[in-house]
């Protein structure tokens, strides 16, 4: 489980951003349309906040890293979708009246929504790479291994977001059922983990 548990989780989170990021589209859409500025403006904050949450998680995973550890950041970056779903639709229309433009509207209110839950998903990657290497030799094949499937998670999660679920399900029932899975995920992770500072 301690080799399973980060190829599933950086995969899960490979789908679980792509899917939330399409998602961001849908709900954004019936305040600041569909047009190419609003899919900009989303797919500039979700690449700098992966940017950023690959530097952070590097760091993050020099300091006693643990399987444990890699499924609280799993639990942490789906908790911090829970706003989008409570506020999300109060929070685009106050946008919407301070900011009209599209612009800028949509780029403040992909900022607000989605900046932070896609910062934590990023962490996972590199902290999951740190959990596989044991030495020199294998850290190559090890996060090739690793990058691979996260990708492929994200190739699904797009995939299947936009070809299935949004015909399926109403955007906030997928939002859900992404929470509920990574909540399953990072739970087993966080309790089959071995202890931070245990030998790893």
């Amino acid at each position: 489980m301690q080799v399973v548990l980060p190829y599933l989780i950086a995969g899960w989170s490979g789908f679980f951003v792509m899917a939330v990021e399409l998602l961001g589209g849908r709900l954004m859409a019936p305040t600041f349309g569909s047009s190419i500025y609003v899919w900009g403006a989303i797919i500039t904050v979700f690449m700098l906040a992966l940017s950023l949450g690959y530097l952070a998680g590097g760091r993050y995973s020099m300091r006693q890293p643990s399987v444990r550890r890699l499924g609280v950041l799993l639990l942490v970056a789906a908790a911090t979708v829970l706003p989008v779903l409570l506020f999300g639709e109060r929070m685009l229309d106050a946008v919407s009246i301070a900011m009209p433009d599209p612009r800028f509207g949509s780029l403040l209110a992909a900022t607000i929504l989605f900046f932070v839950p896609t910062f934590f998903s990023g962490m996972i990657s590199p902290y999951a790479v740190r959990l596989l290497v044991r030495d020199q030799a294998s850290s190559g094949r090890h996060a090739g291994q690793l990058y691979f499937v996260s990708t492929f998670g994200s190739a699904a999660g797009t995939l299947l977001t936009s070809f299935y679920l949004v015909l399926l399900l109403e955007v906030n029932h997928i939002l859900l059922s992404l929470l509920a899975v990574s909540g399953v995920i990072g739970v087993t992770a966080a309790f089959s983990g071995r202890p931070a500072g245990a030998a790893q």
